[in-house]
C-alpha cells in the first residue's frame, strides 16, 4: 500500500490513524519480533507538542551487545551488516554526544527505554512551540542514549522546510540536511550510540514503505527491522469508508 496524502483530510483523521498506527507496530514488536526480554508500550508524552510515542524498554542490566542478542526461542541475532538506507549521516561531535550518554531514562517499572518509535503529526508543525517541543523532545532522548525511528509522513512547512529530520540534525551536528526534491517526507531510524548516525529513508506520496531499523543495543549496533508497509495498511484499514475514499482518489 502507498503513502497517502494526509493533508486531504483533516488533523483528527491522522491522529486516529496514527494510533491505530503505533497499535500495530506495538502488535509486531510485542508479537516475536522483539528479542527476549525487550517489550513496547505504547505511551502518551506529557505537553501537547509532544507526539505519542512507542516505547521500547529492557530489564535492568541485561547488557545485551551486537554479538550477543538472544530472540524469543532462546537463540542469537546477529547484525551482519550495517542498514541498508537511501541515506547515512554520521555526527561529528561524538565526544559530546558520548558525555551527554551519562543520563539515563528509566521507566517507572525500573526498567530502562531504549528506543523510542514516533510518529510525527500535523499537530506537531501546528506552531513555534509545538514545533520546538517536539524536537527538543527527540533531541534529549539521542543525548541520553535512547535510540529513535521516526516516521514524517507530513509535507515540510516553513518550520521544517527540510522535514523533521533536517531540523534535528542541525540541531545535533550543526549540519544542514536537504531533502531530496522526488521525496519530502522522511523515514529516519537513529542510532544513539557513541556516534550518532541517522538512516534516512526520503519518501513521497505514492511510495510503499520500506522496511526501516530500530537500534536496541547500547553500542548501537544491534537493531530489528520494523515491518512499516504491513502495519500501515492494516492501520489504514480502519479508517472510516468515507475519508478512505479521499485519501485514495488523491
Amino acid at each position: 500500500m502507498p503513502l497517502h496524502d494526509w493533508t486531504r483530510v483533516d488533523t483528527g483523521i491522522f491522529h486516529d490513524f496514527h494510533l491505530a498506527w503505533i497499535a500495530e507496530i506495538r502488535r509486531e514488536l510485542n508479537g516475536g519480533l522483539l528479542p527476549s526480554g525487550y517489550y513496547a508500550l505504547a505511551e502518551q508524552v506529557a505537553g501537547g507538542g509532544n507526539p505519542d510515542v512507542l516505547t521500547l524498554h529492557e530489564p535492568n542490566g541485561n547488557g545485551h551487545t551486537s554479538d550477543q542478542f538472544p530472540t524469543e526461542g532462546g537463540g542469537t541475532a546477529r547484525l551482519t551488516a550495517p542498514p541498508q538506507t537511501r541515506l547515512v549521516a554520521k555526527s561529528e561531535h561524538e565526544f559530546y554526544t558520548a558525555k551527554q550518554r551519562r543520563m539515563v531514562i528509566r521507566h517507572t517499572s525500573g526498567d530502562r527505554i531504549v528506543a523510542m518509535v514516533e510518529i510525527v503529526s500535523a499537530g506537531n508543525k501546528a506552531s513555534e512551540y509545538a514545533w520546538q517541543t517536539a524536537t527538543a523532545h527527540a533531541l534529549a532522548a539521542l543525548r541520553q542514549g535512547v535510540h529513535l525511528l521516526v516516521l514524517d509522513a507530513h509535507p515540510p512547512t516553513p518550520r521544517d522546510p527540510n522535514g523533521f529530520h533536517g531540523s534535528l540534525w542541525e540541531q545535533l551536528d550543526g549540519t544542514a540536511y536537504v531533502h531530496p526534491g522526488d521525496a519530502d517526507r522522511t523515514l529516519a531510524a537513529y542510532s544513539a550510540g557513541p556516534v550518532k548516525t541517522a538512516y534516512v529513508e526520503p519518501v513521497a506520496v505514492g511510495h510503499v514503505l520500506r522496511n526501516m531499523p530500530l537500534f536496541l543495543t547500547p553500542d548501537g549496533t544491534g537493531s530489528i527491522e520494523v515491518p512499516l508497509e504491513p502495519t500501515y495498511r492494516r492501520a489504514f484499514e480502519g479508517v472510516p469508508r468515507r475519508y478512505r475514499a479521499v485519501l485514495e482518489a488523491a
